[in-house]
């Protein structure tokens, strides 16, 4: 089969999603690339750092509506008992666990979005995940919404621009112009190819005028891996904190690390991974764990930021797939179910809480929560009236009205 430049270079990108580094063989620290690529300067205006914790939280056991009887009716055995709930208010409180986002809370730093969902919603893992990862449900969106923000506000595609952590590249971050860094372990690198591709991406650097497009974007591709993959290496390398981000950091001292460098990233998306919020059974222990390492490892990132002067520059947005069924199952887990909270933290947030909490006396024919905050308006909120950017509906395929989460400068 044959293919135009142009067709080829579409697939070419579409197999290569990314400029992908994870373990495998090491590429060396190449100075001079680090310095030049730090050399872009720092991140200008503002960052957002996307956290998704797969599998599905189970929202109810994290802000508990302590306040509600209707709650321990549905959860018996299940329910976080009064005396362990870190209370911020009659009705809510979050799990035993977490400390880190009571304080941030309590500190104005937190926003806490009720009953987030979409129409006709989806139990399944794989496909709801799709739908919040092009902010498209019940569509074939081809480009994540991440990706196609990074379009819409560098249209030019500076690289470095978008950054994913991770072993492999999301959705989300799916670009039609930006090729996203994506990488899991900054002392381990290989580029991701296919056999065809492995000459050309192997190519040397220098490669003097090249008229063929298809050969000069996996060039270009190419360079943009070795250099990306420097910097990173090199920024990991020199990165040392104080800031104790728990047993299980998610990721995000790599991030501050990046930022601490002066990585011209604007977009990081990273994740808890491998579904470990897919608590059907013997939920309580494993979902309190859990909740205390994510509260921790967000508390201690935003520290984090403080300690290197970059508080007031980051804003981290924390969302799930789905939640879970209201009532308790018989493994004294929970099944998958429909709305759920997202969570907005940093130090320009305007803490408290958005939207209307979901009644836990009138439940869907399923026994979920109905939906009350199509989960666009945090996404349309972050474009917006975070970072700045004013065409939502374009980005979105829709109109969604935003929340006034920030404060002014």
């Amino acid at each position: 089969m044959r293919f135009s430049q142009s067709s080829r270079r579409d697939l070419l990108r579409a197999g290569m999603y990314g400029v992908c580094v994870g373990a495998g063989a090491t590429v060396p620290v190449f100075g001079q690339a680090a310095a030049a690529l730090a050399a872009q300067g720092k991140a200008e205006g503002k960052i957002l750092v996307v956290l998704e914790l797969s599998g599905g939280n189970d929202g109810l056991n994290t802000l508990v509506p302590w306040g509600d009887d209707a709650y321990y009716k549905h959860r018996p055995n299940l329910g976080v008992p009064k005396k362990e709930v870190r209370a911020i208010d009659q009705h809510f409180g979050f799990s035993a666990g977490m400390a880190g986002f009571e304080k941030l809370y309590k500190d104005g730093k937190l926003a806490i979005v009720h009953g987030c969902g979409y129409e006709n919603p989806s139990f399944s893992h794989f496909t709801s995940m799709a739908y919040w990862h092009t902010a498209a449900p019940n569509s074939g969106e081809e480009y994540g919404w991440v990706g196609r923000l990074a379009d819409a506000m560098a249209p030019a595609a500076p690289p470095n621009y978008l950054v994913n952590i991770g072993a492999r590249q999301s959705l989300a971050v799916r670009s039609q112009r930006h090729v996203p860094v994506v990488f899991d372990d900054p002392n381990k690198f290989t580029q991701e190819k296919f056999y065809e591709e492995k000459p050309i991406l192997e190519t040397p650097a220098k490669t003097g005028v090249i008229d063929n497009p298809t050969r000069r974007f996996l060039l270009d591709t190419a360079r943009s891996a070795r250099d990306a993959s420097a910097l990173v290496r090199e920024a990991w390398g020199k990165y040392r904190s104080p800031v104790d981000y728990g047993i299980v950091g998610l990721d995000l001292p790599k991030v501050a690390a990046l930022i601490a460098a002066g990585m011209p990233t604007r977009l990081y998306y990273t994740s808890y991974r491998n579904n470990a919020f897919d608590t059907h059974v013997f939920q309580a222990d494993t979902h309190k764990r859990l909740l205390t390492y994510a509260s921790d490892a967000v508390a201690a990132f935003l520290r984090d930021l403080q300690r290197i002067g970059h508080a007031d520059d980051v804003v981290v947005m924390v969302f799930s797939e789905f939640g879970r069924r209201v009532p308790e199952n018989v493994n004294l887990g929970t099944d998958h179910g429909t709305a759920n909270l997202m969570f907005v933290a940093g130090n320009s947030v305007k803490g408290g809480h958005y939207g209307t909490p979901p009644s836990l006396t009138k439940l869907d024919a399923g026994d979920n929560l109905i939906y009350t905050t199509d989960f666009r308006r945090v996404y349309a909120t972050m474009i917006s009236g975070w970072l700045g950017y004013g065409d939502t509906h374009t980005m979105l395929r829709g109109d969604f009205e935003t929340f006034d989460m920030f404060r002014r400068a």
